[in-house]
Formats: structure tokens, C-alpha cells, sequence
């Protein structure tokens, strides 16, 4: 059984990927980070998964909906 998704917040998506706030945002603007979920009235967080994604490899990291196709 694997393990759920955790959501993990801006610190935490700024530590593990060493980009800015300004620029974590202009990426999601573009489509070339993962963008955040709407978690509370007030809140917002990354899906772990995704960000492991991105990290993996950011340049070529496309939505999930998108990565299967033209391959």
C-alpha cells in the first residue's frame, strides 16, 4: 500500500527546489511549475508528488495531464 500525498507548503516547496517565492509563482504563471491547491479559506499547498516530479527534472516537467502526450 503506498503511502497518501502529502501537502507540503511554501517554505517547504522553496527549500526543496531553491527558487523564490516571485519566481515559484512566474513558473505556475507560465505552466512550468506544479500549481498549488487551494487548501482553506486562507491556505494553499503543493502536492508533494508533484514537486518530487519537478525536482526530478524541471525542465521537462509538463502537468500530468499533459506529460503522455507526443511521446
Amino acid at each position: 500500500m503506498s503511502a497518501p500525498d502529502r501537502i507540503i507548503r511554501l517554505d517547504t516547496v522553496r527549500d526543496r527546489t531553491g527558487l523564490s517565492r516571485s519566481t515559484i509563482y512566474r513558473k505556475i504563471a507560465e505552466g512550468t511549475f506544479p500549481p498549488q491547491l487551494k487548501i482553506s479559506t486562507h491556505g494553499a499547498g503543493w502536492r508533494e508528488s508533484d514537486i518530487n516530479r519537478w525536482v526530478a527534472d524541471p525542465v521537462r516537467w509538463r502537468p500530468e495531464a499533459e506529460a503522455g502526450h507526443g511521446r
